[in-house]
């Protein structure tokens, strides 16, 4: 099983003129703002150090380092949990929706975004208030008593 892949997206309607790796961009930027939430899986702990790091764009690091996928074993199980409700979801309020929000206003398409650690920063407060959001569910009256407490 996998979340995502980069062939996916540059094997369908892709734009002309754009490598390979833009398939990825979206990916390696979900990837490292997870790994930086704490959501990463400790058998990636060199990884998610190196990525840390910056020594490479989060899209590039995904691309290389991974095969170009997004897979469940790179996440920890609230990882998982949060991914499943959040990146794979459809509709407002998914990883989609606010990277295209947030990053997509000025390119010509979602591909388009520029993989860099820039793109990364405008992105990051998004994606944390989604996690706070999740993890912390408004209350509505007697259903309130079994929100998340994490």
């Amino acid at each position: 099983m996998k979340y995502d892949d980069a062939s996916w997206h540059y094997g369908g309607d892709f734009p002309e003129g754009l490598p390979e790796e833009a398939g990825a961009t979206h990916m390696g930027m979900y990837l490292a703002w997870a790994w930086s939430a704490g959501l990463g899986a400790a058998e990636f702990a060199a990884e998610r150090d190196a990525l840390a790091g910056r020594g490479r764009t989060p899209g590039a690091f995904l691309f290389d380092e991974f095969d170009e996928k997004l897979f469940p074993e790179l996440f920890n199980d609230e990882g998982n949990d949060f991914t499943s409700s959040y990146y794979m979801a459809d509709g407002p309020a998914t990883y989609l929706w606010d990277y295209e929000s947030t990053l997509g206003a000025a390119v010509e398409s979602l591909y388009s975004v520029e993989d860099s650690w820039d793109s990364f920063e405008k992105l990051k407060p998004v994606l944390d208030a989604r996690l706070e959001a999740w993890r912390n569910p408004p209350s509505k009256g007697f259903l309130g008593l079994f929100k998340r407490n994490r």
